[in-house]
C-alpha cells in the first residue's frame, strides 16, 4: 500500500502510527493474505479481537460516566446499540475505511468491500492497533470518542432506525416497505437506492453501497422527517 494513501487515512483518522505495519495488519482480510505466496502480513483478525475489548471498555466508561442515573440493562442496551455491526460499519464508511481494505481477488468479485461485517471488523482492528501502537488506552479512546461514540443521538437513532419505524408503522396498523429504485456499478462497488415506503406512500430515500446500507438510510431519514413534522405540529 502506497505511503501517501496511509499517510492519508492516518490524517483522517487522527492518528499516525510508529509501526505501520500494525494499521496494514488492520486493514488486511485473511483473503489476501491466503492468496499471498509470502505473508508478509497478518490479517485483522488477531487485532479485531483486541480491538472489540477496547471498544467495549471504552464505550461502558463513556455510558458509567454519562448516564449516572441508567441502570446496568439499559446501559447494556444502549451500548449494544453504538457498538452493533451496522452502527460500526457506519462510522467506518464515514472514515472511508473500506477504500483502504486489502481484500483477495474473490472476495472483491462477491462485494467483500461493501460487507458490513468486514468493515465493521476493521474498524475494531484499528482500535487494535492504535492501542497497541501507543501503548495504552488514551489514544484508542480519542478514537473511538471521536468517531464511534460522537453524536450519540443520531448514532443511536440511525442504528435501531428500521426496528424503529416498523415498530411506528405497526401502531398504524401499517408496514414498512422498501423499494429499490436504482442499482448500479460494477459487483464490487455497487450502489444502491432505496425508497421506504408505508402504506403505499414513500417517505424518504436512502443510498448506500449495499441494499441493507441503504435501507438504514432511508429508514433513518423517514424518522427524522417524521419526528420534525411532530415537533412542528406541538
Amino acid at each position: 500500500m502506497e505511503e501517501a494513501s496511509l499517510d492519508r487515512l492516518e490524517d483522517r483518522i487522527g492518528y499516525h502510527f510508529n509501526n505501520r505495519y500494525l494499521l496494514e495488519c488492520a486493514l488486511t482480510h485473511s483473503s489476501f493474505t491466503n492468496e499471498q505466496k509470502i505473508r508478509s502480513y497478518e490479517s485483522y483478525e488477531r487485532l479485531e479481537f483486541l480491538g472489540d475489548a477496547v471498544l467495549e471498555l471504552v464505550s461502558s466508561d463513556f455510558l458509567y460516566r454519562h448516564y449516572p442515573d441508567r441502570r446496568e440493562g439499559e446501559m447494556t442496551k444502549l451500548r449494544s446499540s453504538l457498538v452493533c455491526e451496522p452502527a460500526l460499519a457506519y462510522c467506518a464508511r464515514d472514515l472511508q475505511l473500506e477504500e483502504y481494505i486489502r481484500l483477495g481477488k474473490g472476495e472483491e468479485r462477491n462485494g467483500g468491500r461493501q460487507n458490513d461485517s468486514i468493515i465493521s471488523d476493521v474498524l475494531e482492528a484499528t482500535i487494535g492497533a492504535i492501542y497497541l501502537d501507543s501503548g495504552g488506552i488514551e489514544a484508542p479512546q480519542r478514537y473511538i470518542l471521536e468517531h464511534v461514540l460522537s453524536d450519540l443521538e443520531g448514532k443511536l437513532l440511525f442504528s435501531d432506525s428500521k426496528s424503529a419505524l416498523q415498530e411506528l408503522a405497526q401502531k398504524q396498523g401499517q408496514d414498512v416497505v422498501y423499494r429499490l429504485l436504482e442499482e448500479s456499478g460494477p459487483n464490487h462497488r455497487m450502489h444502491f437506492r432505496v425508497a421506504a415506503c408505508l402504506g403505499g406512500q414513500e417517505l424518504a430515500q436512502g443510498e448506500g453501497r449495499s441494499k441493507k446500507e441503504a435501507e438504514q438510510r432511508a429508514a433513518y431519514e423517514a424518522l427524522r422527517r417524521l419526528r420534525s413534522t411532530e415537533h412542528a405540529c406541538t
